[in-house]
């Protein structure tokens, strides 16, 4: 019974020795991809987000008169617009959920038909601006 109680000890001790010394190598490749991976988003200041938008029309005109009037009523909120030919689509507000947005379209309903939101990349600092 003492020889299968220090042989336990023995194997207990070599194994808790064998824990310690684990290495663990990671492979180059994956190393590199994290590498890439992280320069990326470290150089990345946009985010997924959302915008409501107001106006989606062909005419430029439009759109620029739209953007002018919104801006003086509201100076805070920020307004982006895009072109996806051939229509120019007009978007306020930066926010990170689409709750947040929700507030700001339900506002705006009252005076532009028609306001929706919609799922855009938005710049942080954008975003930090809205709070």
């Amino acid at each position: 019974m003492r020889i299968l109680f220090s042989l336990l000890a023995l194997l207990t001790a070599t194994a808790v020795s064998a824990q310690r010394n684990f290495i663990v190598t990671a492979d180059p490749d994956v190393d590199r991809v994290l590498n890439i991976f992280s320069d990326v988003n470290e150089t990345r200041d946009k985010i997924e987000g959302w915008r409501v938008q107001l106006l989606a029309t062909t005419d430029r005109q439009m759109l620029e008169t739209t953007e002018r009037e919104f801006k003086a009523k509201y100076p805070s909120i920020s307004l982006d617009w895009v072109h996806n030919k051939p229509y120019y689509k007009l978007r306020a507000g930066a926010f990170f959920t689409r709750q947040e947005a929700e507030r700001l379209k339900q506002r705006l309903s009252r005076e532009y038909e028609g306001v929706y939101l919609v799922k855009a990349e938005v710049d942080e600092r954008e975003l930090l601006e809205m709070y």
